[in-house]
């Protein structure tokens, strides 16, 4: 199976360089205050985080106590990055795909995944794969961009004459599949699936839900270019699962 590798092309990773979640960590995510009250406790637990691009999230479980982190990721230059801001001797960064990956049943505790189910053709696959992956009580607690956000494709506002924002438009909602868009001015292939599908997949392999969520970006930062837009549509959703 041949892998999209966006984040190794040299112009996109320079502008994903440039973002606030990229400048400044999970400060400067907007949906990480509502993440971080979903997680586990990491004390003493073996993690895999999927996607895990820059290592925020690995070095935060290691910080807070976590047995092992091993972070998976498809970009070498998201990898480069995250092993020289890590310094807990815990975390391990591996190349690899999500969808190819293998582990031994019952091999974590907690699994995270941070904005790359979106990225996932298979999704009912890989829920599979995370539920033998984890051990009986075992969490998964992922981001992804929400269906309002998917749906149509390009994931960009309607404009009026004068350059205003009219609305964001949603279209094929109950479509799901392949979406074009377009991400810092780049092209990206997107995968959208309804709330059910997100939502209901677990429930049909073994999960209760914890924490159904969609962040807002918190009020210190809403004075930051176009971040009050944000409050307008949802982009993100967050779940809290556990494995039965």
């Amino acid at each position: 199976m041949t892998m999209e590798n966006k984040y190794d092309d040299p112009v996109f990773f320079e502008k994903y360089s440039q973002m606030d979640r990229s400048q400044e960590g999970l400060s400067g995510a907007g949906e990480w205050q509502t993440l971080r009250s979903i997680l586990p406790d990491f004390a003493g637990k073996r993690v895999l985080d999927l996607g895990c691009g820059y290592g925020w999230h690995c070095i935060y479980a290691a910080e807070h106590g976590a047995r092992s982190v091993l972070g998976l990721d498809l970009s070498e230059k998201m990898l480069e990055v995250a092993r020289r801001k890590t310094s807990q001797p815990q975390v391990e960064y591996r190349r690899g795909s999500m969808e190819e990956a293998a582990f031994p049943s019952g091999s974590f505790q907690v699994v995270l995944s941070s904005l790359a189910l979106h990225y996932v053709e298979d999704y009912p696959a890989l829920v599979r794969k995370v539920r033998e992956w984890l051990s009986p009580g075992g969490d998964f607690v992922f981001t992804c961009e929400h269906p309002v956000f998917t749906a149509q494709g390009p994931q960009d506002w309607e404009y009026g004459e004068d350059g205003s924002i009219r609305h964001f438009p949603v279209d094929r909602y109950f479509l799901e599949g392949k979406r074009d868009a377009c991400f810092l001015g780049e092209h990206v292939v997107k995968y959208h699936r309804t709330l059910t599908t997100l939502l209901e997949t677990l429930l049909e392999n073994g999960f209760v839900l914890l924490h159904v969520k969609e962040p807002q970006p918190p009020a210190e930062m809403l004075s930051r270019p176009g971040w009050a837009d944000e409050l307008r549509r949802p982009m993100m959703l967050a779940v809290a699962a556990r494995r039965l």
